[in-house]
């Protein structure tokens, strides 16, 4: 099974991009060339490449399902630690 996960663009150089994804993690060299993607957009990232691009709402909404599944799991971390899920 392959998992995407949300962030947002932050810096642009050709076809590669940093990610935020929150929390204080960036990803450098992201790979864009699939996706039209803008400084500000938000993107789904699977396996180093920025897949589709959705909205705003959408990516804080799948933060939000991470933090349920997370909290579902009591040998999870994010039990003891829940992230705040923005991006911005």
């Amino acid at each position: 099974m392959c998992l995407a996960y949300p962030g947002k663009v932050v810096k642009l150089e050709g076809d590669f991009a940093r990610v935020d994804f929150g929390e204080g993690t960036n990803k450098e060299g992201v790979n864009v060339s699939l996706v039209q993607a803008k400084i500000g957009d938000y993107v789904l990232v699977q396996a180093g490449y920025a897949i589709q691009i959705v909205d705003e709402a959408a990516a804080h909404q799948t933060l939000e399902y991470w933090r349920q599944i997370l909290a579902a799991d009591p040998s999870s971390a994010a039990t003891r630690q829940q992230p705040k899920g923005r991006l911005d």
